[in-house]
């Protein structure tokens, strides 16, 4: 799965965020920055989601498994 990345100049430099990924959006003096920024953003959000996910479920019953798509 692969994301769709937007970046807009700005007078501070680029701004960006995820199409696909609500709250991801961050800043950065150069494109190279803001690239490696809007990662960051990414990968915190889904490891935040993951460990509320965990703690929503914890004690019980569920099954788990992997999942992969194409778009």
């Amino acid at each position: 799965m692969s994301f769709t990345a937007v970046y807009q100049k700005v007078r501070e430099g680029y701004i960006g965020f995820v199409e696909e990924v609500p709250g991801a959006n961050t800043q950065g003096s150069t494109l190279k920055e803001t690239r490696q920024n809007l990662k960051e953003a990414i990968r915190l959000i889904l490891e935040a989601n993951k460990h509320l996910a965990e703690e929503e479920i914890a004690g019980k019953k569920v099954i788990r498994e992997k999942l992969e798509i194409s778009l």
